[in-house]
């Protein structure tokens, strides 16, 4: 059943139209992903959505009474509440009287008073009088379901808990239509895949903005996509789009071959002169005249970035190496005991919960922290590019130009002179955009005007600290391209899961106690070796509890138990070997995308197996004795 539709819809602002007479049919219970470059009017259409902006022309049609609330991308950093008084901020006036109204009973709770006394009866009559101790209740429970502390500071937490906090307070309207702009934007894997797990579970219609594959993959339904203004619509998941989307592309292109074949030819008649003024040819004279004015409407496709990085000479083949390095402040220990020695070429993941250290760790194997304890060596002939999280190489009150330019009109890349307008058009900036100052451009103009400055300077060490914030997938997909044909070597610190598996060879992996470990593979090689290392944790410690009960000596086997202990480790590699390939089908982004029944029958047989596993190891104890 639809509840929202837009009807030849239009947004402009005086330039080319961000939404052309665009049509929208939203169902109830549909979770939409809206894709699209940066800057073509994404978060433009979920303020439309949310009522936020007026339209030039067209209708909004919405069922009776529908409630929509909006996530934005921007956390507001500036908030000074706890994190019920954000939560109830979301139901208005409402959510004011509870507010005073929890602040009254703390105040009453720490200290009596007549005057407090009295403030609480009336607040207590208002609320009564509004019907409203069900949102009181809305609110607290919403709090519940998200893991919240109710009276914890908004301003102390964390970015990925601030998040939480404001989709509670989206959360505690009820709305019939949740928009997510960006919602994984600053998150760690955790939260990223705790959100997913929530949304999947939310029930209600969802329509969200998002850079990250991964999380498109398993929550989208639906894909929109917004295109030089207008607005088409994919029953598909994001891989079966990525096939009919380049299709449709090669289609397009062709159909406007022909059309400017047909304007040339028509262009060659009408300078014959003559002939086109003459009375019966005027027909045709208008034709062409329609022609003109249809090829002059034509967008063309967005600009692609073109990134390229330089490397003037090799570094030395060990290019890190670290001996049990530690790193505290105070007295509280960041790095514990780590060793690591990183190879020309390599590329290494850094992963982990934020504020676990992952910068404090990078900076520590740059030289540019002194560690604690521990040795480190640099190797020879290092050139470092660092991408930094903060942008803090950015001078925000600075032009693109001079940000990248330093003052000279020409930059050289990989020994060819280029102008810099040239080289700022390579990264998607117009030539007026780029005489913009720094601090009017959205993120992910300024992840690409980063990666710009980075990629001036040789380098055969790339250090990058969050590079996907922001980023179009277009623009994603080509660092990944670039990273893939990189030769020299990569640090990389991400929380997009598809970003990591697309582009390292090994991972360095927090887990806990100031404590990272180092694994080979990517992030879902990681996640499997995990499981593999704490199911043969817990059957080891289950097997160490049993070594008393053992009644069963090799010297006292019968034949039949003979028998059984000699095909015992056949057995143990078949299920082991079973096991890893139901790990990596359950790893695969479109699983949970798969009938239930489908996903139910593959994990109950991996409980199976994993318990038919650890009996066999029982069993091989209990006989060798």
């Amino acid at each position: 059943m639809s509840i929202l539709n837009f009807n030849k819809v239009s947004v402009g602002y005086g330039g080319p139209p961000l939404l052309d007479a665009i049509d929208l049919k939203i169902n109830q219970g549909e979770r939409i992903c809206l894709i699209g470059r940066n800057g073509v009017g994404k978060s433009t259409l979920l303020k439309l959505l949310n009522g936020e902006l007026a339209l030039e022309s067209g209708i909004i049609e919405a069922k009776q009474m529908l409630k929509v609330a909006r996530l934005s991308q921007d956390v507001d950093t500036s908030v000074s509440a706890n994190v019920y008084d954000v939560v109830a901020s979301g139901l208005g006036d409402t959510g004011d009287i509870l507010m005073q109204y929890q602040h009254v009973s703390h105040q009453l709770a720490e200290e009596y008073s007549e005057e407090c006394l009295e403030k609480l009866s009336e607040l207590q009559q208002i609320i009564d009088s509004q019907d409203a101790w069900r949102n009181h209740t809305q609110i607290t429970s919403v709090i519940s379901k998200l893991s919240l502390d109710a009276d914890a500071e908004f301003a102390s937490l964390s970015g990925g808990m601030k998040r939480r906090v404001l989709l509670a307070k989206a959360l505690v309207t009820e709305p019939d239509l949740l928009l997510l702009d960006e919602p994984t934007n600053h998150l760690d894997i955790e939260a990223i895949i705790w959100l997913e797990n929530f949304l999947l579970s939310y029930g209600k219609t969802l329509l969200f903005i998002t850079h990250d594959r991964q999380f498109l993959q398993k929550l989208a339904t639906r894909i929109i996509e917004l295109d030089r203004g207008k607005l088409t619509s994919w029953e598909c998941d994001y891989a079966t789009y990525l096939e009919r989307k380049q299709a449709a592309l090669e289609t397009e292109a062709r159909q406007n071959a022909v059309f400017d074949k047909k304007l040339a030819k028509e262009e060659v008649w009408v300078r014959q002169g003559i002939k086109a003024r003459r009375t019966r040819n005027e027909g045709r004279v208008r034709a062409l005249e329609k022609i003109r004015q249809e090829r002059k409407e034509r967008r063309a496709l967005m600009g692609t970035a073109k990134l390229q990085s330089q490397i003037q000479a090799l570094s030395g083949k060990i290019v890190i190496e670290a001996e049990k390095l530690n790193y505290a402040i105070a007295d509280k220990v960041i790095i514990k005991d780590f060793s690591t020695t990183i190879l020309r070429g390599d590329k290494i993941a850094i992963i982990g919960p934020n504020g676990c250290g992952k910068t404090t760790l990078l900076n520590l194997l740059l030289d540019k922290l002194k560690a604690s304890s521990g040795e480190l060596k640099l190797g020879t002939n290092l050139e470092i590019a660092y991408f930094d999280q903060m942008r803090d190489q950015l001078n925000v009150e600075a032009s693109v130009i001079d940000n990248v330019a330093e003052g000279q009109s020409t930059i050289t890349i990989n020994g060819k002179d280029k102008h810099i307008i040239s080289y700022l058009q390579d990264f998607l900036f117009a030539p007026e955009r780029a005489r913009f100052p720094v601090k009017s451009l959205s993120g992910g103009e300024k992840n690409r005007l980063l990666l710009a400055k980075l990629f001036t300077k040789p380098a055969n060490l790339l250090v990058l600290d969050e590079p996907t914030n922001d980023l179009d997938v277009e623009t994603l997909e080509l660092l990944e391209s670039l990273i893939v044909d990189y030769k020299g070597t990569l640090l990389l610190v991400s929380h997009d899961r598809e970003f990591i598996n697309n582009v390292v060879s090994s991972t360095i992996v927090y887990e806990g106690n100031a404590k990272f470990n180092e694994y080979v593979g990517d992030y879902n090689d990681w996640l499997w070796q995990r499981k593999m290392d704490e199911k043969s944790s817990t059957s080891a410690k289950s097997e160490t509890t049993k070594k008393t009960d053992r009644k069963v000596s090799v010297s006292k086997l019968n034949y039949k138990e003979q028998r059984e202990l000699e095909k015992l480790p056949k057995l143990i590699g078949t299920l082991e070997k079973e096991i890893a390939e139901l790990h990596i089908i359950m790893a695969k982004p479109d699983f949970y995308q798969k009938d239930q029944a489908e996903i139910t029958k593959i994990t109950k047989h991996l409980e199976q197996c994993e318990a038919d596993l650890a009996h066999c190891y029982q069993r091989w104890e209990q006989l060798e004795g």
